[in-house]
């Protein structure tokens, strides 16, 4: 018995991919996106674990669903997933989403040259320039970002201690900058950053608690952004996202970007109106922005947010149908530890 059938478009977002998926959504049920995710979890991440992981996918691929917007003054909305699950919030896979999206006709916005979207982390503006028929840019205003918590050490295992923060972006991530312990990427390799990141990560998700203020279904550390010295002379700063069991972003990760900013506005280090143009493992940019700021009620009290934007581009490469049938032994996707 077949269990469904999707077309998806293919793209990449400054060098991490981006599945369009245009056909097959299941009907989701809630009042907003945050609600529709939790649908989807509970009875379709089926979907997400054929489409994403092996054979029909692998450890860095990252997806999307468009939907009706769930909000009046909105354009749509925008259900996200990824090998590691299905995000609150996906800044690489908005800006191919929408360069996607655009050139296929399937988003039509009721302002020229702008969006509002929904996703499960709020809402987003998004501006976008084209050029004939192409994309050329996308620019995100983001949901509010913050930083979660500072300073906090933790005991690797063959490591040593390491101290870390913690920030908010759409997703919470934990942020290593170079110290004893960690000379900086440029001086690791890719294994060492897969090798490593998973013990981070379970050490730190073990030490401190993160769950979104204003929707308790956000919550648990699910990224490490590693910091070190940037490839390109105009990049402010470089960076190398882990996320998954094995997946290194080939971006510069837009809301790893916008808690990178808000960790750096939060410590005195980026003022409001900054350009930070943010360096991914392989080079590529995304240009980042403090917007403005807000506060926000935590459980530690009112905390200065900013509003992030960040910029990139993608491309699309393909076009494809993908069948999910029940009789194969690996319809839902597989791993490789």
């Amino acid at each position: 018995m077949i269990k469904g059938t999707f077309f998806c478009i293919d793209a990449h977002t400054c060098g991490n991919p981006v599945r369009l998926v245009t056909s097959g959504h299941p009907n989701l049920l809630g009042n907003t996106m945050s609600e529709k995710r939790q649908h989807f979890l509970q009875e379709y991440d089926w979907i997400r674990r054929g489409l994403m992981f092996e054979p029909r996918g692998h450890d860095m691929m990252s997806g999307s669903f468009l939907y009706p917007p769930c909000s009046d003054n909105a354009d749509a909305s925008i259900l996200f997933i990824e090998t590691s699950g299905c995000l609150p919030m996906c800044g690489h896979g908005t800006i191919g989403t929408v360069t996607a999206a655009l050139e296929a006709g399937l988003l039509r916005p009721k302002q020229a040259g702008k969006l509002v979207l929904d996703v499960p982390a709020g809402q987003i503006t998004v501006q976008f320039e084209q050029q004939g028929d192409k994309v050329k840019s996308v620019k995100i205003f983001n949901v509010s970002a913050y930083l979660a918590h500072r300073d906090i050490t933790v005991d690797i295992d063959g490591l040593g201690p390491l101290t870390v923060d913690v920030s908010y972006g759409g997703n919470y991530y934990v942020i290593v900058e170079p110290q004893a312990n960690f000379p900086g990427i440029e001086h690791w390799s890719a294994d060492d950053i897969l090798r490593w990141s998973p013990i981070v990560r379970e050490a730190v998700s073990n030490a401190v608690e993160c769950v979104h203020p204003q929707d308790p279904t956000v919550k648990g550390v699910s990224h490490l952004l590693w910091t070190g010295t940037p490839k390109n002379a105009d990049s402010s700063a470089a960076n190398a996202v882990f996320y998954g069991d094995k997946a290194i972003d080939r971006s510069p990760c837009g809301t790893g970007t916008s808690a990178r900013m808000a960790q750096l506005f939060a410590k005195g280090e980026l003022q409001v109106g900054e350009r930070f143009v943010h360096e991914s493992y392989i080079g590529s940019q995304f240009v980042g922005c403090v917007e403005s700021t807000e506060e926000i009620q935590t459980d530690k009290g009112l905390v200065t947010a900013i509003k992030p934007s960040i910029e990139g581009w993608a491309h699309v490469f393909g076009k494809n149908c993908i069948t999910i049938d029940d009789d194969d032994p690996y319809a839902f996707g597989f791993t490789v530890k």
